[in-house]
């Protein structure tokens, strides 16, 4: 299966890409309402977000390559 790698605007405070801000797929541009999870894999930091799309998506951060993949997208339910 191929990599689905997006651009990610990050917020950058004590460390480099602490939280995504905002995400591009494709020339659409989703703005992050909410984290709702975020924890560390090896290699990777992995981040359960809600866009103000009303999705919930899980993005993964790369921190050998610095590349970031949409891991899965789930539509808002209500």
């Amino acid at each position: 299966m191929d990599k689905t790698l997006i651009k990610v605007d990050t917020y950058s405070g004590y460390r480099a890409d602490e939280r995504p801000l905002s995400f591009h797929i494709g020339k659409k541009v989703l703005k992050v309402e909410e984290v709702l999870d975020h924890w560390y894999g090896e290699g990777a930091d992995y981040f359960k977000l809600k866009a103000d799309d009303r999705c919930n998506y899980i993005l993964r951060h790369d921190r050998d390559t610095d590349e970031w993949e949409l891991v899965m997208m789930e539509a808002d339910r209500e």
